[in-house]
């Protein structure tokens, strides 16, 4: 048997346990019931429960916040956009943060005006639930814009 400050006890006979445990004006929980004999520890199990609920809680709420991206081309149709943009709103609903990345070939990077449009699509289409954190910017080859969950 374990007392209340984790010190041990030996085997102990039952009802000198529960005395023990009467006096303190605690409980007797069995920790191990499957033990030869059986562990039982001197606490407050009201105490126990309700620390231990406040710590699955805890648990429960901390959420992880990932970066999902979307990656698209200037020459992406607007249907195909619209697919992303569907994907990126349920991503934004399980509170994720959403990276568009317009992505340029060759020629295609004199053609900044159609990302430019694309992502104006996207931040109206999505300005009801979310905010833009990083408005679009060229970097190398690439465009990027950052999304995160916003309004509700």
């Amino acid at each position: 048997m374990i007392d209340q400050d984790n010190n041990q006890l030996g085997v102990i006979p039952t009802h000198e346990a529960l005395a023990k445990s009467r006096e303190a004006g605690l409980d007797l929980v069995e920790v191990s019931p499957t033990e030869s004999p059986p562990v039982c520890r001197i606490m407050d199990y009201g105490k126990h429960l309700y620390e231990k609920k406040k710590r699955q809680k805890v648990a429960a709420q901390s959420h992880v916040v990932l970066l999902k991206e979307i990656r698209m081309r200037p020459k992406t149709d607007a249907h195909d956009r619209m697919i992303k943009i569907k994907h990126a709103k349920e991503f934004i609903a399980e509170g994720h943060k959403v990276q568009f990345t317009m992505v340029f070939r060759g020629r295609e990077r004199m053609h900044r005006d159609l990302a430019n449009e694309a992502f104006g699509e996207i931040i109206a289409e999505l300005a009801e639930i979310a905010k833009v954190e990083r408005t679009p910017i060229m970097d190398g080859k690439r465009m990027v814009m950052i999304i995160v969950p916003g309004k509700k």
